[in-house]
């Protein structure tokens, strides 16, 4: 259908034309994302965004190594599936265990996607790339350029994220060592890239990765600090990431209830292009902060003499 579309606007001239204006599209397509990050309706990104991901899909079948289109289906997949899918799946938990865990299998179905998508972008850029990083990862990352920060930081995250609602498999928590390569790898060509993605990332991402030892809670507050200074404050995420991972594991309910508020007290509107992200964010530390006597257990009371 999509081909005998663009033979009929292109004149049926020929493939190189067809071709020409599939990749135009494609293009047009995997940098017109802006408009949904700054709405504030994430229903309407819900319903939205399946249809320009099917499209992006059905353009990539046409043009395979499109690199912008690959890159745009690994972060939309991973967004996709972190704000519409596990989220959700997460909130049902505590009325339907069976719902709850077929929303995350939906989940890590729509994560490994997108870590699909970002490998054929990294191979798509440096051929071998995939079997290299299976082989031989430490050698892999360093064929990997700063113009490539982005696919590897898409490609880390959805596969991490995937991983992470994979537990009762060993091939797939035997992958997150390459997962983790790959976000050091970008941390290190671009530690600033997208306003520190990368640290608010890691903040979750060093108290799991393999090897994590006893500063594992140092380093995730360190990844928090650069984080907050580099989104200037004006995101969320990063405050809700230490509240419900770290705050959590110390069971530090003051700790957890100030940074939740903090991520509410964000202006959504200061950054009209985070605005959807910290709308979405912002519903999750509400969520959060309504399961706080859950999260964190009430503190014995000390034995007086």
């Amino acid at each position: 259908m999509l081909t005998a579309w663009l033979c009929l606007v292109v004149g049926n001239t020929g493939c190189s034309v067809k071709r020409l204006a599939i990749n135009q599209l494609g293009d047009a397509l995997s940098n017109g994302t802006g408009t949904f990050a700054t709405d504030d309706d994430p229903e309407l990104i819900r319903d939205a965004a399946p249809f320009s991901l099917k499209l992006m899909e059905s353009l990539l079948a046409e043009s395979p190594e499109h690199r912008e289109l690959l890159q745009a289906l690994a972060s939309g997949f991973t967004q996709y599936a972190y704000a519409f899918a596990q989220q959700p799946a997460d909130a049902l938990e505590e009325k339907d265990l069976a719902a709850a865990a077929s929303g995350r299998e939906r989940a890590r179905r729509l994560y490994l996607r997108a870590r699909n998508y970002g490998l054929r972008g990294l191979e798509a850029r440096h051929p071998g790339f995939e079997k290299l990083l299976r082989s031989d990862p430490a050698a892999a990352v360093r064929v990997t350029k700063k113009a490539d920060v982005h696919l590897l930081y898409w490609t880390a995250a959805s596969w991490a994220a995937g991983i992470s609602l994979s537990k009762e498999s060993p091939d797939a928590i035997a992958d997150l060592p390459l997962a983790a390569g790959l976000m050091d790898r970008a941390l290190a060509l671009d530690e600033k890239f997208d306003h520190g993605a990368i640290h608010s990332f890691l903040i979750t991402f060093e108290l799991a990765r393999p090897g994590a030892g006893p500063d594992a809670v140092v380093k995730s507050r360190q990844h928090f600090a650069r984080a907050v200074e580099l989104s200037g404050g004006n995101q969320a995420g990063p405050f809700v990431s230490l509240a419900e991972n770290v705050a959590v594991k110390q069971q530090n309910a003051a700790e957890f209830k100030a940074l939740l508020e903090k991520a509410l007290a964000v202006k959504v509107d200061t950054r009209p292009e985070w605005r959807l992200l910290n709308t979405i964010m912002q519903r999750r530390a509400k969520w959060l902060l309504g399961r706080m006597d859950d999260l964190i257990l009430p503190a014995l009371p000390t034995e007086t003499k």
